[in-house]
């Protein structure tokens, strides 16, 4: 059923939005003349995947941490696609290809795999989504482990009606933007293992 689902709205998703997935692109190429980031995440049972977005940062230098200056580094265009979420958009083609469902934990980074509990490592019984019940509660500005506890949470209780309810907050949230700098610096902390 979820899987039917995820295939039937990513389907309408990219056709519908096709039109703005080609202006995004357009406006990428031109700005800064890197369209995607490509990386590859641990998706179920810690398969790994290269998970698709649209670019949003300057390449970093020599020696700089890829997580540190995160908002410094944010091109024009990508400060606002990260606010609206839009950089999310080439994701749909993770969901078709079934590496990712529409809902679902985020993939996070494959050095932090080693870092998990075993409590922690069931967020990857699921598929990895595009939105997920930490996304809709609290996104970058809660810390991970309380990230964590809310995509255990969300394992436990997945539903179809769950979803349903982590989709309307999602698209509530693009027009009400929050939460999505996790300090005055970056986007996204590292994760240690104990944050």
């Amino acid at each position: 059923m979820y899987r039917l689902r995820d295939i039937l709205i990513a389907s309408v998703g990219l056709l519908l939005l096709s039109p703005l997935i080609f202006l995004i692109m357009l406006g990428l190429w031109v700005t800064q003349g890197k369209v995607f980031f490509r990386q590859v995440r641990p998706g179920k049972g810690e398969k790994p995947f290269r998970l698709i977005k649209f670019s949003t940062l300057y390449d970093i230098k020599p020696g700089e941490d890829e997580a540190a200056n995160q908002k410094d580094r944010l091109t024009p265009l990508g400060k606002y696609l990260r606010a609206s979420s839009l950089d999310e958009l080439p994701q749909l083609w993770n969901v078709l290809k079934g590496e990712m469902s529409l809902v679902g934990p985020r993939p996070l980074l494959m050095e932090y795999l080693p870092l998990y509990t075993e409590a922690e490592r069931q967020r990857h019984s699921v598929l990895p989504g595009i939105t997920g019940w930490a996304q809709v509660n609290g996104r970058n500005a809660i810390s991970f482990k309380e990230k964590f506890a809310l995509d255990l949470w969300y394992v436990q209780n997945q539903s179809f009606w769950l979803d349903l309810k982590i989709m309307g907050l999602t698209f509530w949230k693009i027009f009400r933007p929050k939460d999505v700098y996790a300090n005055e610096m970056t986007t996204a902390e590292k994760y240690d293992g104990s944050n």
